[in-house]
């Protein structure tokens, strides 16, 4: 089996789908294709990956093109029926590039899609990659707070800490949590889940209690209703007040981020406050969030950064590739790939097959 590693081609995408630990791995009974410079914006030039074994080259003819961020046009143009894709695909939000994919013959698996099942956690990209975009949000909102974060004791007096809001306690949000007690700030955090209060908990912060819960499928949320969302609102607004900052990671897959810090709220925070909207990408948990720009009203930050996986590309890309082998190891048989289309992970994750979309909810959003 030849596996095949692109360089990636979005804007500001800076991760490689395989590292050479992986590469390694891999190459001890297998091929891996790695195109020339696909590392370099990861810390990883092209000698540490054929020091692990692989080949500089192209990448494109291998059975199996492993991806971070969607192909392009011209790249989709470049797979046949008998390639094999996997990566960060969009089935939710790419449907034009989803139908492409299809069109070439191409068998896609979209790594977002993987089922969140026990035997699957190995593999779940969106959590390994979520837990460096909590690690990154804590550090820019300490680096833009004109305070520190811990409790300081000089001879010029005590500092007081900082007070860090946490909204959204997933993995990113948990993260989050812990770099800000990490970094000595006060933190509290805050959930629609009532089942995450323990963890929230265990990392030494406070959780709020809004009295509304919304227990989802999956290990989402569900989207709340309106009289739910002003009864968290109430109780969530007076502690955005009391924040020195506010990191949000609230998401719903495939659906705009639910809008939870109201231009009120952002109004009734201390000038000098900052919120680091980790939703940004998805329309962002704040009403004044812009994605990829900071905005400034009454003198507090909203900062909507995009792709933070990005942003640590060295290590995103370890788990990343970590993750995409663990995907593959159950499809491989004597060396050759053998997908087991009865197995709940191939299943579900996959997009494409045979010149069809498969995915049943891509399929309702195309």
């Amino acid at each position: 089996m030849r596996v095949g590693v692109p360089k990636e081609t979005a804007e500001g995408e800076r991760r490689v789908a395989l590292s050479p630990d992986v590469v390694r791995r891999l190459g001890k009974d297998h091929e891996v294709v790695v195109e020339a410079g696909a590392g370099e914006a990861a810390g990883t030039p092209d000698a540490q990956f054929t020091d692990a074994g692989a080949t500089i080259g192209d990448p494109w003819g291998a059975d199996v093109v492993a991806k971070v961020a969607a192909p392009t046009e011209a790249e989709t143009a470049r797979l046949g029926k008998d390639s094999v894709l996997i990566g960060f695909l969009g089935p939710l939000t790419n449907g034009p590039g989803i139908k492409a994919i299809a069109a070439s013959g191409a068998t896609s698996f979209a790594m977002e899609a993987i089922p969140r099942i026990s035997r699957a956690q190995s593999m779940d990209a969106l959590s390994s990659q979520a837990t460096v975009s909590g690690y990154k949000a804590v550090l820019i909102a300490a680096s833009n707070l004109p305070k520190f974060f811990p409790m300081l004791t000089t001879a010029a007096g005590t500092i007081r800490p900082s007070q860090v809001l946490v909204i959204g306690a997933g993995v990113a949000g948990l993260q989050a949590i812990a770099t800000a007690r990490r970094l000595g700030a006060v933190v509290e955090a805050y959930d629609v889940r009532g089942a995450t209060k323990e963890q929230v908990k265990s990392l030494g912060a406070k959780f709020v209690d809004t009295g509304v819960s919304a227990e989802g499928t999956g290990g989402y949320a569900r989207e709340l209703t309106a009289e739910e969302k002003a009864k968290q609102q109430e109780v969530l607004d007076s502690r955005i007040a009391a924040a020195d900052a506010v990191v949000t990671t609230a998401s719903v897959p495939g659906r705009p981020a639910p809008k939870i810090i109201s231009r009120a709220a952002v109004e009734r925070m201390r000038p000098g406050s900052v919120v680091v909207d980790i939703a940004a990408e998805q329309g962002g948990n704040c009403e004044l969030t812009r994605a990829g720009e900071t905005v400034v009203h009454n003198g507090v930050s909203i900062i909507g950064p995009v792709n933070l996986p990005a942003s640590l590309a060295y290590n995103a890309s370890e788990m990343y590739a970590r993750n995409l082998l663990n995907f593959l190891k159950p499809a491989i048989d004597k060396g050759e790939l053998k997908i087991d289309w009865t197995d709940e992970v191939f299943e579900k994750s996959c997009l494409t097959h045979d010149g069809v979309v498969k995915h049943e909810p891509t399929l309702k959003s195309l």
